[in-house]
């Protein structure tokens, strides 16, 4: 094999290597973010940049990519979570207990996507709970059940796909500050799995 074929077949390796780990880097960095374009809380993550005319080039990008329509995160954020509190990835084939604490302040939602973002569709068509919806506890909190069978009192079905996503947007302004200022919060409810199938 001549010096010419080893040097072109070493640059066609290094090219492919090269090409396919920019593009998983890229697909990571929309898809994941990094501490650069998110902030995470437990098991709950935001783009903190989301809706803001300075949003960094890949939170422009995940937010097109996801077709989402965000108000200014200034004013309103929206955490997503993948795993329980206990770092477990969430799956309709396990029901968990959410415990909002008492937020007169802010108005909030609650939503259970799946594996592909698109709410569950269930027969009781229940997508969410809100401050308006949603029963409290008479020391104020929100208790809200995931879960694929009915359950009294707050319940949102899971349904039957594998994966779940919850999704919990919060229109607090001081929140915002604070998430933005690089502060930690306790204003996000905890994900305690109940048990599993």
């Amino acid at each position: 094999m001549s010096l010419l074929t080893n040097a072109l077949i070493n640059f066609a390796v290094f090219a492919a290597l090269a090409f396919g780990g920019g593009l998983g880097t890229a697909w990571y960095m929309i898809e994941a973010g990094s501490r650069l374009s998110t902030r995470t809380f437990g098991p709950w993550t935001s783009w903190t940049a989301a809706g803001r005319p300075e949003a960094d080039p890949y939170t422009r990008a995940h937010t097109a990519r996801n077709g989402l329509l965000p108000v200014s995160s200034t004013l309103e954020l929206t955490f997503r979570a993948k795993t329980d509190s206990n770092g477990s990835r969430l799956t309709s084939a396990c029901d968990y207990t959410i415990v909002l604490p008492s937020t007169e302040a802010a108005w909030w939602s609650l939503a259970v996507f799946d594996g592909q973002g698109r709410l569950v569709q269930n027969g009781a068509e229940r997508h969410a709970f809100n401050p308006q919806t949603a029963m409290r506890e008479p020391d104020g909190r929100v208790a809200i059940a995931v879960a694929r069978d009915a359950r009294a009192g707050n319940w949102l079905p899971s349904g039957r796909s594998s994966r779940i996503v919850l999704v919990f947007t919060v229109q607090d302004a001081a929140l915002a500050a604070t998430v933005h200022d690089g502060g930690q919060t306790k204003a996000l409810p905890e994900i305690q799995r109940a048990g599993c199938r």
